[in-house]
């Protein structure tokens, strides 16, 4: 059917002129008779019979067996026929919004809930089918494009018909004028753009991921094939599948399954997430642990340190595992067996100071001797699996941290390092790696004057000509 009614053979309606004026007078005479405004209440019924004419014609596409749960768009050509435009695209909108609901329910509900609302705290709060009417129409619209439920295109024509609905309908009543133009048109949006819309092929293997990782055990070639798919991937539905991902993780109401296959999953897109998304799940974090959600807050922090992420986490975060971090490193290096030990809270500590060795303030003297004194190692040797991450994080410090390093000769600790040939030959690498970073005249100098020391670094923090510069670098 393309036609709601008869028309002629130059496209005009049939029929239709008289019975929609004797209609309007009927009414119009209820409503004066009762002391009520008449003026501008209905449209002209010229209006009227071109929304029919239009409007039939923007249903063509839509297949008969969706037209029977359209109760929405009866009632809006009803109320277009009755002359009430602005009641006719509320009901528009509301067909619109029942459509996207469904698409979003059909596809993924707790994949849209993650992506369209960030927040921890109102996240917390949905969960089921019912709870789609809390997500206002802008997040929704927004959700649905993100998720690929929507085109570009289509989201910003849906986001205009939203305007017009919020300022042009019977829900805002103003004087905005509509025309039976204007709801053919948007009819058609609606159509086009929402219902028979199909999914993209990212949008489709998404679906198709999210559901297997909650249905069955990812293979290693489940795995390779999801490898593949990240690497087509656009940057932000990458982002977005990662959300996706976290999201389940956290969710403690998930079976043990899920998280398996997350975990597996994770590495593989980690690579393809951008920076900001990786500090918004970080900062996920933070906000789970403010609202004293551990258990969530807990499994996010497994996520970042599957990934070697811990970076990411707030600095209110950062500062209280980097603090333990170090502890760990320094109990490691001072027990037994320490070179089997190191390794494993060495990696944990260099992960939570990320590649730009961002160091909470605080915490940096403290740091600074842990890391010097494993860096060291002591009479037997070295942790040889440890090393390259003591390197690491040695060669990201800033000129000032390099400084504050090339001092901690002065702590019993490290001195007591000093005196072997193995802390001797380490003392000598430590040198290189942060002579480079020196800039500071009072440094330099410092450096220059342990270079030409002749007696063993044991030594240095007695010798007078030291304790002068080091102390005049402290002024």
């Amino acid at each position: 059917m393309s036609e709601l009614v008869p028309s002629g053979p130059h496209g005009e309606v049939v029929g239709v002129h008289d019975d929609l004026l004797r209609f309007e007078r009927m009414l119009l005479d209820q409503l004066a008779g009762a002391g009520l405004p008449t003026a501008n209440v209905l449209v002209p019924v010229d209006e009227r019979e071109q929304a029919l004419r239009t409007i039939g014609m923007a249903l063509s596409s839509l297949p008969v067996t969706e037209r029977g749960r359209s109760a929405y768009i009866s009632k809006m050509i009803a109320a277009a026929s009755a002359g009430l435009f602005d009641a006719a695209l509320n009901y528009l909108w509301n067909e619109t919004v029942g459509e996207l609901r469904r698409r979003v329910i059909s596809y993924d509900l707790a994949y849209f809930y993650d992506v369209a609302v960030p927040s921890p705290d109102r996240r917390k709060h949905l969960s089921t089918e019912e709870d789609l009417t809390k997500v206002d129409d802008f997040d929704l619209l927004k959700g649905a494009l993100q998720i690929g439920l929507l085109s570009a295109t289509g989201y910003a024509r849906l986001d205009h018909i939203r305007y017009m609905r919020n300022f042009a309908s019977a829900a805002h009543p103003n004087q905005v004028e509509l025309t039976g133009l204007d709801l053919a048109n948007w009819l058609e949006v609606c159509v086009r753009q929402v219902i028979l819309l199909p999914y993209d092929n990212i949008t489709a293997e998404t679906k198709r991921l999210l559901a297997n990782v909650r249905a069955q055990p990812i293979t290693g070639e489940d795995a390779a094939k999801a490898a593949a798919f990240f690497d087509n991937m656009p940057a932000e539905r990458a982002d977005l599948l990662a959300t996706g991902l976290f999201g389940l993780y956290v969710d403690q109401s998930q079976a043990p399954l899920v998280a398996d296959n997350v975990r597996r999953l994770w590495p593989l897109l980690w690579t393809f997430v951008s920076a900001q998304a990786r500090g918004n799940f970080g900062i996920k974090i933070g906000r789970f642990t403010a609202s004293l959600d551990t258990a969530k807050a807990a499994a996010g922090r497994e996520l970042l340190a599957l990934v070697g992420g811990t970076a990411y986490l707030p600095e209110s975060e950062r500062a209280v595992e980097i603090d333990a971090a170090i502890d760990a490193l320094t109990a490691a290096h001072r027990g037994w067996s320490n070179f089997n030990t190191e390794p494993a809270p060495a990696k944990a500590l260099s992960d939570l100071i990320g590649p730009r060795g961002d160091v909470p303030t605080a915490l940096e003297n403290k740091y600074l001797e842990a890391v010097v004194e494993a860096f060291l190692g002591n009479q037997y040797g070295v942790s040889w699996a440890a090393v390259e991450h003591y390197e690491a994080m040695l060669r990201r410090l800033d000129s000032r941290q390099a400084g504050m390093a090339l001092r901690t000769f002065t702590l019993p600790t490290v001195s007591a390092q000093l005196w072997s040939t193995v802390g001797q030959s380490r003392w000598a690498a430590l040198l290189d790696i942060l002579a480079p970073k020196l800039t500071a005249p009072v440094d330099r100098a410092l450096m220059q004057a342990i270079r030409a020391f002749t007696s063993t670094p044991d030594k240095l923090a007695s010798d007078t000509k030291i304790k002068k510069l080091v102390a005049a670098a402290r002024a």
